[in-house]
């Protein structure tokens, strides 16, 4: 059982290591209108965000399960609840730059040569800034978990 809960909290952390360089891979390069070249790159850093988010609900609810901790530690953990409360609102924002990256794509498709509009592109960029900070804010929430457990 040590083995496993070792082999969960490791995937655990490194699928949110993949996550934030993710987005912070966008941010950056949502910093201007991004030619072909760079609109590739964001759908790819986009996908990475997507299966990270995916392997960390996956493995989160492996860890709920399996882990030492057991259920009880989790789901009667405010501090767990608050954590997934912010991972939820991440996603939530992060539908809006995948559709309009998607969008995107298509255009670039139709019209070689296409170059987002800056206003689109800034919107962008504030909502991922916006995923960093609530982030940031999830780190916080997990090691207040991890130190104070259960209240």
């Amino acid at each position: 059982m040590g083995a496993l809960d070792l082999t969960l909290a490791v995937l655990h952390h490194l699928a949110f290591l993949l996550l934030t360089a993710a987005l912070v891979v966008e941010w950056t390069l949502l910093r201007e209108p991004p030619h072909a070249l760079r609109l590739a790159r964001l759908l790819r850093a986009d996908a990475a965000y997507g299966a990270a988010a995916l392997l960390i609900l996956v493995v989160g609810g492996l860890r709920v399960h399996y882990g030492l901790k057991g259920q009880d530690y989790y789901l009667h953990n405010p501090w767990f609840w608050a954590k997934l409360g912010v991972f939820a609102a991440i996603g939530l924002l992060s539908l809006l730059p995948t559709l309009r990256l998607l969008r995107w794509r298509r255009q670039a498709r139709l019209q070689p040569g296409f170059v987002p509009p800056p206003v689109q592109v800034a919107a962008l960029h504030r909502i991922v800034s916006a995923e960093l900070a609530l982030l940031a804010l999830l780190f916080v929430l997990a090691a207040t978990m991890a130190r104070y457990g259960m209240l």
